[in-house]
Order: structure tokens, then sequence, then C-alpha cells
């Protein structure tokens, strides 16, 4: 017997006798009323803001009171023309450097981690989110998911060219924690809760 075969033998014996099941992920769901209010305090706690609004006018006054208009501000959604540019989707990614503000709207959220699922076919360009230096994603209260374990199981068999999982503004400590917002994407991240 070679030695592969013996450590592999001497592994097998050598199990531990009592195991315990896995917890049921099934029992934490979207039905859960915590998780709202879960998705909000995590996303405080890594440095985004959540807005609750009723509907898009809510946004388009968030964005009036919040941004200036002098500064370049764009989105892919239809709705918040008013405030902001929808021509810009097929510019070369270069052009965006000077993007203030980038409104996209999201798949789903995720309570224990804050995570946004974004698609190509809602972002746009896919540099928009990460270039910009602001980034604000809608989002139905309704699509908020517990978990990890509950998202990879809904976006397990679709089809997307690239997909993504976006959770607060983008940041990085190095070894003496000198924290550096926008490092790697966006310097803030609000998401706007839709009833």
């Amino acid at each position: 017997m070679n030695s592969k075969a013996e450590i592999l033998k001497k592994i097998k014996q050598n199990q531990p006798q009592n195991t315990t099941d896995l917890p049921d992920l099934e029992l934490l769901n979207s039905d859960n009323p915590n998780v709202l209010e879960t998705y909000k305090t995590v996303l405080k706690g890594i440095g985004g803001e959540t807005v609750e609004v009723a509907g898009y006018q809510d946004i388009l006054d968030f964005i009036r009171n919040n941004y200036s208009p002098d500064r370049r501000i764009i989105t892919t959604i239809p709705e918040l023309s008013e405030v902001a540019s929808l021509n810009w989707k097929n510019d070369d990614p270069h052009t965006l450097q000077d993007v203030e503000l980038a409104i996209i709207s999201g798949h789903f959220g995720v309570a224990e981690n804050s995570a946004i699922w974004v698609t190509d076919d809602i972002l746009g360009q896919r540099v928009a989110p990460f270039i910009a230096q602001y980034l604000a994603i809608i989002i139905k209260k309704s699509d908020i998911l517990a978990t990890m374990q509950l998202a990879y199981k809904k976006i397990g068999n679709l089809e997307y060219g690239f997909g993504t999982f976006i959770a607060g503004p983008s940041k990085t400590a190095d070894i003496e924690q000198s924290l550096v917002l926008g490092a790697h994407g966006a310097r803030g991240l609000i998401v706007f809760l839709l009833d």
C-alpha cells in the first residue's frame, strides 16, 4: 500500500463518532419580520445608508436635495431622467470617470451582509457602479432575502453574462488601520428601499 492510500485509510478509520446535523437555513427566510431591520443595520455598520421611499418621486426629491445639479449624475432608470442622464450606456467607459452619482436598480438584497445582486442587464455598463464617486441602488423591501444561502439558491440556475454582489461603499485598510474609502469603487452607497 502506498503512503497516500495509507493516509486515507487512517483518516477513514478515525472519523468522529458524534455528528451534528447542519442547521436548517430554510427557517431564515424573507418572511422573517427582522429581515428589513437587519439589512438596514448591517448596511449602516459597513458605511452605507438606507433611505426608505414610497416611490420614484421621493428618490427625485432626495437627489435634488442632496446632490448638486452641476455634478454629473447617471442612471439606468427612466423615471429618474429629470435629475440624471440616461444617454451614457454606449459611451466609452473611460468617459464615466467624472460621474458623481450612478443610480441603478438591484435585483434583490441580502440582510446578513447587506449585499445587493446586480447583473449587466440592469447596469448599463459594468464599470458604472465602480467608477462613480457615489452609488445609489434601488431595491424593493420585499426583495430582501435573509441569507447568502437563499441568495445563491435564487441565482443558481439563472443565466447572465455578468453578475456581482455589491455591499457598502468601497473601502480598504492597511496594517496600520488607515481606512480608505473609495479605494476600489464608490466612496458612498445609498440604498433606496422601495415600498
